[in-house]
């Protein structure tokens, strides 16, 4: 049996086990970028995650939907254990990248944040120059040093974020004199520009106007020619619009996860088509 076929296999029973219709687009055949088996989360005595299974494919936008409070961004901060900063998280199942348990004593928290990066709901610039946004990290990460390296690695991100040519002219003014938008395009670049694998993004266009959530959104879609996109959004719309593939979260379980054109054609259970056309939640 080839590895192809295994895969295939392996994911269909776990489909099958989980409740879920199988989640991989064959026609497509993207590789695994993170796999989740098992994954259970308790804050105290409060369980918010169930036995999640799930595949996030590489180089794809993943849209997490869902009612408030059912999980999904308790999820999100599981790939790169943002939970650890919170206390008494109780975590079981495995979060794997490249084969590896997240969650292992060994793994450093460091470089999995890294590869692993988050732009939050509400833009955070750092209370520091436009350039030094993105400058920070890589330098204390050793992936530059040179001024010359720092220049281009700046351009370069905020050329990727659709920032450069708006704020070229001023890089040694505050961060947080930028426009809301703007600034959430700040906080791209300064996650890109460690070179990450997947970029967690939680609710990121809710505190934007229309104009800037659509430059977000086109933004996303080139990204995801170069990185594995996370994103949690409350708007079907924008799922439907930016994201290759869906998971529903009802209640701290993956109801479904499919390719987002099925998802949102042809659901196959009733709590997601509920969802979607807006019977509750």
């Amino acid at each position: 049996m080839n590895s192809q076929v295994a895969e295939r296999e392996m994911t269909s029973m776990t489909s099958q086990r989980t409740g879920q219709p199988v989640t991989r687009n064959e026609q497509v055949g993207h590789d695994l970028s993170v796999r989740v088996r098992d994954l259970s989360l308790w804050y105290g005595e409060h369980q918010a995650l169930h036995n999640v299974n799930i595949d996030i494919y590489q180089k794809n936008v993943t849209a997490l939907i869902g009612p408030s409070g059912c999980g999904k961004s308790t999820f999100l901060r599981c790939l790169n254990r943002m939970n650890d900063l919170i206390r008494n998280v109780r975590i079981q199942g495995r979060v794997e990248m490249d084969g590896r348990d997240v969650n292992e004593p060994k793994m450093d928290e460091v470089a999995l944040r890294r590869r692993v990066g988050m732009v939050f709901q509400k833009p955070n610039p750092f209370p520091k120059s436009i350039f030094e946004n993105v400058a920070y990290a890589p330098r204390m990460h050793d992936l530059v040093s040179r001024k010359a390296d720092q220049d281009e690695l700046v351009e370069r991100s905020l050329r990727d974020a659709g920032l450069w040519e708006e704020v070229k002219d001023k890089l040694h003014q505050p961060g947080t004199s930028l426009s809301g938008g703007q600034q959430q395009r700040l906080c791209i670049a300064r996650a890109i520009a460690v070179q990450p694998d997947v970029i967690l993004m939680d609710e990121p266009t809710s505190a934007l106007d229309p104009i800037s959530t659509a430059t977000i959104e086109d933004l996303m879609d080139k990204l995801k020619k170069q990185f594995t996109i996370v994103t949690v959004t409350h708007n079907m719309q924008q799922a439907a619009r930016v994201a290759d593939y869906t998971a529903f979260f009802h209640l701290g379980e993956i109801i479904e996860y499919n390719d987002t054109k099925t998802m949102f054609s042809n659901p196959h259970t009733k709590k997601a088509e509920d969802y979607i056309t807006g019977r509750f939640g």
